[in-house]
């Protein structure tokens, strides 16, 4: 067994421990720490367990005790799936799974795998956010006896990773991952020029201060149509289907709210929302120009719009984006939205989002992917009978 020793800062450090020293410590400790889950009890199995393959445990210390652990095992000849992460929580929300996913992802790539696997309940953004700041991808969701499970990978190498990206529609496939697809390769575009001098126009109301100079300003839905129209080329390096005709029918007439990004008085970016039903806004389209990007813009940008929408009435708000999106995928969970699935559309495959205002239908997301058991208000407004705790 690996006896070096990771510090993770605070008082915490990793170690390489034996199985049976992990089994140990979830017979003991695993009731303080997932407890509040919600699993179906199959009781006893009929079946012996599958084989292990490769294993690879850790486990976390705060001094000289064990406070949690991460197990991973090998699925096969190229994956290894981390299967088991559990922390005490007292020792939660110290940032240590951050700082120890590092170590775990250096050990598989030196063990020769090329993907590395884990499932986590579609509303834990807790761990879902940092696994996505790695590099991981959304794969898929499915329903199993625990709730609701997210799937998420991480290719160790480049071309599979610009695979996937390619798969979900984010960037065109060009170079290696176009041969190992064994699609035609995308001629890559030119750098689209920038039309210099978009001064930003006159806004609807008083422009929101985004920070270092940014400012978000609502227009006329027209005004906003028309750059876009002018700048779309320049926001994305997405593809999407491009529609052999015309649409037929009009275009649905629901409210929608429109903002300008400005920055030194001219447009670098945008934002559209509308109505999606009753209870629901969508917002659709946000993009900054590629010179304005990773200065933390959107994520400032975000509680601005949703407190706009609020205010309009909203109950829920959701966004579609492409599954291999962490530039964006990430500052959304953060504001509080939650994965609510994958679909397919024109414009690739895209995971939808879901921000509720209300803290009941957030319990209650929880209470569906599995996260925590039903209690309370929300046990009631599921048709419980009596109230299950606090």
């Amino acid at each position: 067994m690996d006896g070096r020793i990771t510090d993770l800062g605070g008082g915490y450090t990793a170690r390489r421990i034996p199985l049976e020293t992990y089994r140990d410590a979830c017979a003991r400790l695993e009731g303080r720490i997932f407890g509040g889950n919600s699993v179906y009890a199959f009781g006893r199995a009929a079946r012996p367990p599958v084989p292990l393959g490769e294993t690879f445990t850790w486990g976390l210390f705060a001094g000289d005790e064990l406070v949690g652990w991460s197990h991973a095992e090998q699925r096969d000849e190229r994956t290894v799936d981390m299967a088991d992460t559990g922390l005490l929580p007292e020792h939660q929300g110290r940032g240590l799974y951050t700082r120890l996913l590092p170590t775990l992802l250096g050990t598989f790539r030196a063990a020769g795998y090329a993907l590395v696997t884990s499932r986590h309940r579609a509303t834990n953004n807790a761990v879902l956010v940092p696994k996505l700041r790695a590099g991981f991808f959304i794969q898929g969701l499915n329903l199993y006896e625990g709730g609701l499970n997210v799937r998420l990978a991480l290719a160790l190498d480049g071309p599979y990773r610009d695979a996937m990206h390619a798969r979900s529609g984010f960037r065109a496939a060009t170079a290696e991952a176009a041969r190992r697809l064994r699609w035609p390769e995308a001629v890559p575009p030119g750098p689209v020029p920038v039309p210099s001098a978009l001064p930003l126009p006159p806004g609807t109301g008083p422009d929101l201060d985004l920070g270092g100079g940014y400012v978000l300003r609502p227009v006329e839905y027209e005004t906003y149509w028309h750059l876009y129209a002018v700048l779309e080329a320049a926001a994305y390096e997405s593809v999407s289907l491009e529609w052999p005709h015309p649409a037929e029918r009009a275009d649905l007439d629901a409210p929608s709210y429109t903002w300008l990004i400005g920055h030194a008085g001219e447009v670098v970016g945008w934002q559209y929302s509308r109505q999606w039903n009753a209870r629901t806004a969508y917002m659709v389209n946000t993009a900054l120009l590629p010179a304005h990007r990773g200065a933390g813009v959107y994520s400032r940008l975000l509680p601005a719009v949703l407190e706009a929408l609020r205010t309009e009435g909203y109950d829920l708000v959701r966004s579609h984006h492409h599954a291999t999106n962490a530039a964006v995928l990430v500052p959304k969970l953060r504001a509080g939205f939650r994965v609510q699935g994958l679909e397919v559309s024109d414009h690739g495959v895209m995971a939808v989002l879901l921000f509720s205002y209300g803290e009941l239908y957030r319990e209650y997301m929880d209470v569906r992917s599995g996260l925590t058991l039903p209690r309370g208000e929300v046990a009631r407004r599921l048709g419980m009978a009596g109230d299950t705790g606090t």
